[in-house]
């Protein structure tokens, strides 16, 4: 392990990657992410999918054996695969950590974000379809989605809240968590094994943020650059502090076994090489933290990396920060709102590319 790495996981953040292929599984690389840097989780998005699939060589095997499926069962097949073959390499992390680490998430078809009764569908068939108990299913915490992750959840299914970007929203992702914990049990399930990380974005907001901040143009303006997001996550953290804390629902439910939905800071890798390369992990290390990060990040904080618990007595600065924001005129509101309907946008403009290429790939194998 190296030492930065190990600092991160002993200060209680949850290393995962944010990447998976086939080759990636079969070269025997995410091993060596386990074994070298700390690595005990995968997420996935259809960005990833897009990305792996595109490849010319890796799936054509599997593509062979399916014959002319069509496209959407082909992707089916493809990505749960990679994904239940993930979860195996992990499994030993699930066990040994009580089922809290060792997660592979795979999210549903970006297309339904806005279908409550068809995410509810899929991510049961999808659940059912990797048929590992370390899994997640990824729903997107767009207004139909919270009902979605509520009713998932209640079925016991291990749930990954993606692409949250307010505490208003990031709050009621908590309140449906709790709710769908508290009807699991209400439905016979056992809490112990029900996991489920809330992903907060972090690094698209600074550069929603920078870029307003640019147009006033003001030195209170540049002062500001770079500061949004990470006070934003923070705050995010002292609300998952508050709420879990504080909500009586909770208290008895923990006391039957359920386990905190954790924050994840999701959106890693730094999009501006004014700042560090690994801005977005060391500002944000406290208990109980998942960490998604893309292979460049991560290498970023294994080279140089603190590591060290940095929110701890940050929530005055940063609400502070939120509020000079405010002054300056930026309806954050109006920026999350934005970073949510662009994020759901991006997911499917990266699965119609997954379509394009799978059926390339459906064509080219079979002559």
């Amino acid at each position: 392990m190296t030492e930065a790495t190990q600092r991160t996981s002993d200060s209680g953040v949850s290393i995962w990657l944010d990447d998976l292929s086939r080759t990636r599984i079969e070269s025997g690389n995410l091993q060596e992410l386990i074994k070298d840097k700390n690595v005990v989780g995968v997420t996935t998005n259809p960005s990833i999918f897009q990305k792996a699939l595109s490849q010319v060589g890796p799936y054509d095997a599997q593509l062979k054996e399916l014959g002319k499926v069509d496209v959407e069962t082909a992707i089916r097949e493809l990505t749960t695969t990679d994904v239940r073959n993930a979860t195996d390499i992990f499994r030993e992390i699930a066990e040994a950590t009580d089922f809290v680490d060792g997660r592979v998430s795979i999210e549903v078809d970006p297309r339904l974000a806005h279908e409550t009764e068809a995410t509810e569908k899929q991510a049961v068939e999808l659940w059912e379809k990797v048929n590992r108990p370390n899994a997640m299913i990824k729903i997107p915490a767009t207004l139909e989605g919270l009902p979605a992750i509520t009713a998932t959840l209640a079925k016991g299914i291990s749930v990954n809240v993606t692409l949250i970007f307010s505490l208003e929203r990031y709050e009621q992702v908590i309140d449906a968590f709790i709710e769908g914990i508290a009807q699991a049990d209400a439905n016979g399930h056992d809490l112990k094994h029900i996991g489920s990380v809330a992903s907060f974005f972090v690094s698209r907001v600074d550069t929603a943020v920078d870029n307003k901040l640019e147009e006033i143009g003001s030195d209170e303006a540049k002062a500001l650059e770079g500061k949004a997001a990470i006070a934003n996550a923070r705050l995010a953290y002292e609300l998952f502090e508050n709420k879990f804390a504080n909500d009586p629902r909770w208290a008895a439910l923990e006391a039957k076994g359920a386990k905190k939905q954790r924050p994840l800071w999701a959106s890693t890798g730094t999009k501006n090489p004014a700042y560090s390369d690994c801005v977005y992990v060391d500002e944000l290390v406290a208990p109980l933290i998942v960490n998604t990060m893309p292979e460049k990040t991560l290498n970023a904080l294994a080279d140089h990396g603190n590591g060290a618990p940095t929110i701890k007595g940050t929530y005055e600065e940063s609400h502070a920060i939120m509020a000079k924001l405010a002054e300056l005129g930026i309806d954050f509101k109006a920026v999350t709102d934005k970073l949510e309907a662009d994020g759901v946008a991006s997911f499917i403009k990266s699965w119609d590319s997954v379509l394009t290429d799978v059926q390339a790939g459906i064509d080219r194998v079979n002559g």
